[in-house]
């Protein structure tokens, strides 16, 4: 019988490490600059054309090699810091499996040259596809310079199912900050196409943090440090107000090496103690030194996940480090007795004295101070709390406040401060509540849009004269009213609104309807979600977005990933109704917004969207229409958290129920929930 069994020829083997090591460019930027920074280097300079497909060029002034430390790099499993088994647990250096030149060789043609400080002259490689096609000795600067160029040259199904110049950039940019950050003391410039994206000079962390993410970023770094004999963390997290909702300015480093663990990500938000917004993730840059001998690191071909012998351990010191920083900086929430900042916003102030309960020595009450730094916590304004301690007249002003309390104050959230409270009309609160009148028709009875918070009572009909033209009540058309369905046939599954006269909002956030079969529950921001969402899907299918012009256009500068973005989405972004021009590096002029999305920050609402697009991407497989009216619709729904009027409120139930699918938005999440008659009087037994 004939043997089949034979072992591979090495360009074929070294090709299918090339599947694993070489999966993009930013794959070869990410093994070369860990080189760079192995040898030693004090400078890194990067150089790419069309996001790598053509050139990958990296300079470093390392320690550089000797002629036949050159030729031997390119050899598979060759590598200068392995000598035994017990190496490999002792592993603080980023290249050491001796796979990276040999496998970038394999699939892209080769230029090296290198020498010694101590040498005269340095060596030159040429490779094509692990074929050595020249060899010499030649005059050159001390260190490394090496050009990849014409990626997967010869293997043409890889090339072809790389993706668009700017989605290849953006993954070189994010390896490039990855090791940037990890070493700031050596200094990195990239450039893209002749053009600089980074030149990031030598310095501490801090600095090389604001360099990289903007002058901003200086106002809410933080430093945090914890020390144990088992492991070290420091690095700079971010204040809470500064938390974004994209995920994408998180670093973990584990000795110098960047890697992604939500177990030690769930400490650090942990940490911050219920002081970030709903669905927000901080800034942080941390660094973690460790005993090699306790971590592995040979996981993932990637090692960008590593594994800790005592994770628990690390959990819990990382975060007492957080919440340490958090407490020494006043991050979180704290009493202040001179001012009202920490009410929430659109609660009903009280003058400056009578904010938070004080005694009469002027010391907190101690059911509202806590001591200890960094464990206040946000004040929940309660009006009964602080009635003992006010003057008579405010007292005073309270009692006449309380039939508003009454109509709306457990429903919305009380008018601004400078309005003050009517009484005049609060005959019109009873009226129709135990059947007894009806509401004149003077001017007592009309409501007032911009107190009346329940909107008037509906007069009980009258049982003894048939009704007339002149006593029916006068009902506004509504597309909900059209819906002649009810959820008491199970052929019918789409709620009927008995009155959308009555549609009550609930703190801001809600919107409360009867129906035939109880109570029908809307969630505004979501509702705001889905009507958005489909007003934009439509404008970029037919590519007809309506652009209001700013009268004074705003300037923006981007981080460089959100700028080759938003390059590469201009087409989508302008049939949304975005108007924007390049002013330089990393910078554009925004000439027109959305005409849907006005009265909200221009730049704020240009760059969270870019954010939100980056991280949507990297997260659903979704088309680039879908994805984009996506994200605009979850970012333009945030701010319409806010008081509606009684015509605002019919307005969103009808847009809402004119939609294809009225009860989930765009990511499945429900937009109104039933509340049963049989359901309600389950409560109260």
């Amino acid at each position: 019988m004939l043997n089949v069994i034979q072992l591979l020829p090495d360009s074929i083997a070294n090709q299918i490490a090339a599947g694993e090591v070489v999966q993009r460019p930013a794959s070869v930027v990410k093994e070369l600059l860990e080189n760079s920074v192995d040898a030693k280097a004090k400078s890194v300079q990067v150089i790419v054309r069309e996001a790598g497909r053509n050139l990958i060029q990296i300079v470093d002034d390392g320690v550089g090699m000797t002629e036949t430390d050159a030729r031997m790099s390119f050899e598979r499993h060759a590598t200068s810091k392995i000598r035994s088994s017990d190496d490999l647990f002792r592993i603080r250096t980023m290249g050491f499996r001796g796979e990276a030149l040999a496998s970038i060789a394999a699939v892209a043609q080769i230029e090296m040259r290198t020498r010694r400080a101590e040498e005269e002259l340095g060596t030159l490689i040429r490779i094509e596809g692990s074929d050595i096609k020249a060899q010499e000795a030649i005059s050159c600067l001390p260190g490394t310079n090496l050009l990849i160029k014409n990626l997967f040259f010869n293997v043409p199904a890889r090339r072809n199912f790389l993706k668009s110049n700017s989605v290849e950039m953006r993954h070189i940019i994010d390896e490039f900050q990855r090791v940037a950050l990890a070493n700031p003391e050596v200094a990195f410039s990239l450039f893209h196409n002749d053009q600089e994206i980074y030149n990031l000079p030598a310095g501490k962390l801090s600095r090389r943090i604001v360099d990289m993410f903007g002058k901003s970023y200086r106002e809410q770094l933080n430093f945090c440090e914890e020390q144990t004999p088992y492991v070290t963390v420091h690095g700079y997290i971010g204040k809470p107000e500064s938390a974004k909702k994209a995920r994408n300015e998180q670093f973990f480093f584990v000795n110098n090496r960047f890697i992604k663990h939500n177990y030690l990500h769930h400490a650090v938000v942990g940490a911050y103690e219920g002081t970030l917004p709903e669905g927000s993730h901080p800034f942080y840059v941390l660094f973690i030194d460790i005993d090699p001998s306790h971590i592995d690191i040979n996981i993932h071909p990637t090692k960008t996940e590593i594994k800790f012998d005592d994770e628990r351990s690390v959990y819990a010191i990382m975060m007492a480090a957080v919440r340490k920083a958090v407490g020494l900086y006043n991050l979180s929430p704290s009493l202040d007795f001179d001012s009202d900042v920490n009410f929430l916003a659109g609660v009903r102030p009280k003058p400056v004295s009578t904010d938070v309960n004080v005694n009469r020595n002027g010391n907190a009450d101690s059911k509202s101070a806590t001591s200890g730094p960094g464990s206040a916590r946000p004040i929940s304004p309660s009006w009964a709390s602080g009635a003992t301690q006010q003057p008579a007249n405010e007292r005073t002003s309270l009692r006449n406040e309380s039939l508003d309390k009454a109509a709306g104050s457990s429903f919305d959230i009380p008018r601004k401060a400078d309005h003050k409270p009517s009484v005049n009309n609060w005959q019109t609160l009873y009226e129709g509540v135990a059947g007894n009148a009806s509401p004149s028709p003077g001017p007592v009875a009309q409501p007032v849009e911009k107190g009346d918070w329940l909107g008037p009572a509906k007069p009980a009909p009258a049982i003894t004269e048939p009704p007339t033209a002149e006593s029916e009540p006068i009902t506004l058309g509504s597309r909900a009213n059209q819906l002649q369905v009810s959820l008491e046939s199970p052929e019918q599954d789409v709620p009927v609104l008995v009155d959308d006269d009555n549609i009550v909002q609930i703190q801001n956030r809600y919107l409360l309807a009867p129906i035939k079969s109880g109570m029908l529950l809307i969630d505004q921001r979501r509702a705001h979600e889905r009507i958005l969402y489909d007003q934009f899907h439509a404008s970029l299918t037919k590519r007809n977005g309506a652009s209001q012009q700013l009268l004074f256009p705003k300037t923006i500068t981007l981080m460089p990933v959100d700028f080759q973005l938003a390059l590469d989405l201009r087409d989508d972004l302008t049939n949304l109704g975005f108007e924007f021009d390049e002013l330089g590096a990393n910078t554009f002029v925004i000439r027109g917004v959305p005409a849907l999305i006005m009265g909200e920050n221009e730049e704020e609402l240009f760059a969270n969207l870019l954010a939100q697009l980056r991280a949507d991407t990297g997260r659903l497989k979704l088309d680039r229409i879908e994805s984009m009216a996506r994200s605009l619709a979850r970012r333009s729904a945030m701010r319409y958290v806010n008081r509606l009027s009684t015509t605002e409120r019919k307005a969103l139930v009808n847009q809402l129920f004119a939609s294809a699918n009225p009860s989930y938005t765009p990511t499945g999440e429900p937009v109104t929930v039933v509340l049963s008659l049989d359901k309600i009087a389950g409560l109260f037994r």
